[in-house]
């Protein structure tokens, strides 16, 4: 499990169009927001990250890097990006699912086709949102069994407004006995 204020796991994968992503050289003030989704397979995933896409000016606003990764490979990751008409957002793909459970996240098995008629692939992840400071502790984190029911990022970006002039700490952090 991670702890907040802690070091998360290290992330490095390949982008779409942004070169390799590495979570230890993010160079946003306040950080970046990573939402893990289960790849193109998922209609519920493409309709979050579409909300995700109109965010992402407002969290740089606030100066917070944002990414998409699954562990889809190169060809099905482009086509979600097209599929959401992604301009703004980063994607990362070939998530290897030992560092997804690293992160904590929970791993599924393919059921087939799904309702839009995509092949799940064999193994893949469950949804994730977390976000990490610039000195890759982390400072919020849901992660999900299923794709429904997912944090919204405009409520997100309200608790930053919240957060960032009120120096709100990472909380959770408390490991001790109960």
């Amino acid at each position: 499990m991670l702890i907040p204020r802690r070091k998360t796991p290290d992330l490095t994968l390949p982008t779409l169009d942004h070169g390799q992503f590495d979570l230890s050289a993010e160079t946003a003030e306040r950080g970046t927001v990573i939402c893990f989704y289960r790849g193109l397979h998922c209609p519920i995933c493409a309709t979050y990250l579409k909300e995700f896409e109109k965010k992402v000016a407002a969290f740089a606003e606030r100066g917070v890097n944002c990414i998409a990764i699954s562990s889809d490979g190169e060809e099905r990751t482009r086509a979600m990006a097209d599929k959401i008409e992604a301009k703004e957002l980063r994607f990362g793909y070939d998530l290897p699912l030992a560092v997804a459970k690293e992160w904590g996240l929970y791993i599924s098995t393919s059921r087939g086709k799904t309702s839009i008629g995509i092949e799940e692939p064999a193994l893949f992840s469950e949804p994730g949102l977390f976000m990490v400071t610039p000195e890759q502790t982390l400072y919020y984190g849901s992660v999900q069994t299923m794709p429904f029911v997912r944090p919204h990022f405009a409520e997100l970006v309200a608790a930053l407004d919240f957060a960032i002039p009120n120096n709100y700490p990472a909380r959770g952090e408390y490991t001790g006995d109960v």
